[in-house]
């Protein structure tokens, strides 16, 4: 299949040559109903309208100190040293993300399999589920470098070739997370719009994008646009605490300057009936280790 032929039914196109424009979103935000997993009729429809959930205490402090610990041993140097699966800050050099942490991780692997952790990806998505990224982000003190306002859905289906958003990303906090401490912000209701995105994909843009994110993010016009209409709220929080929010949510952080530190466990769970196909606008799909194209259902 050439780039030419999935852009025939492209119901999102973006990185286009003219002006970028908002476009509504066709399909739903959740997919699935109270009677098929843990969150209630309530939970689902602020979902629905907001983009995003927050779960209070979803790991244990016991649990946080162990995925803490498996946190610094994946980012020492003995384990992550030559790996192009670990992205380092620009301009320090130190670690930024480790991804595909459930494929090096037997702890991580079971987090994914974890009944709190699948049961609510399957009833958000509606469907049996497959990881489609994960990775540990690490932020720390006094240098952390923030993200710039994206939509993941927007790269997801411009660089992997995820047809639509049928996917959810959940962001378990391994540090506590203060309104100062480069938190995620998030434009709640924004998933119900699909941002485009001017410029041509880059070839290997993954290589400098995972650092430093150019190509793939909305103009300020948009961004002011979507602020006015919708806000920003900031996931703040205990660790062990969660965030559940939708694949096209505008969100982005800050710096850190703060000594408080900052890190989660990224998981990205994509429907089996939305599977990859090639990139909408790329030449090429990234790596497996950034966006897995086997679609099989993860199972306890």
């Amino acid at each position: 299949m050439t780039l030419m032929d999935t852009r025939v039914d492209d119901g999102y196109p973006t990185r286009i040559t003219g002006t970028p424009e908002r476009l509504p979103r066709v399909h739903p935000t959740v997919w699935g109903t109270e009677a098929e997993g843990p969150l209630d009729a309530a939970t689902l429809a602020a979902h629905d309208a907001k983009g995003y959930t927050v779960i209070e205490g979803m790991l244990s402090p016991g649990e946080v100190q162990t995925y803490w610990q498996e946190l610094v041993r994946l980012s020492s140097k003995e384990v992550a040293a030559g790996d192009e699966r670990v992205i380092t800050e620009a301009r320090t050099g130190e670690v930024r993300s480790v991804f595909d942490v459930h494929e090096t991780s037997e702890l991580i692997a079971e987090l994914v399999r974890d009944p709190r952790v699948l049961d609510r990806a399957r009833q958000l998505l509606g469907s049996e589920v497959y990881v489609h990224q994960s990775r540990i982000n690490y932020m720390p003190g006094f240098k952390g470098t923030g993200f710039y306002w994206h939509s993941d859905f927007e790269t997801w289906h411009a660089e992997d070739g995820m047809p639509v958003p049928r996917a959810v990303s959940c962001s378990i906090a391994l540090t506590d997370n203060y309104v100062f401490n480069g938190g995620l912000m998030v434009m709640p209701g924004s998933q119900r719009t699909f941002v485009q995105c001017a410029g041509e994909t880059p070839e290997d843009n993954y290589r400098s994008s995972l650092k430093d994110q150019r190509v793939g993010v909305p103009g300020e016009d948009d961004i002011v646009a979507l602020a006015a209409e919708h806000g920003i709220d900031q996931f703040t929080g205990a660790a062990g605490s969660a965030l559940w929010f939708d694949s096209n949510i505008m969100h982005g952080s800050s710096n850190n300057i703060t000594p408080y530190p900052r890190s989660n466990i990224f998981l990205v769970f994509n429907s089996v009936e939305n599977p990859l196909r090639e990139p909408f606008a790329a030449s090429a799909p990234r790596p497996s280790f950034i966006a897995g194209r086997d679609s099989t259902p993860v199972t306890r």
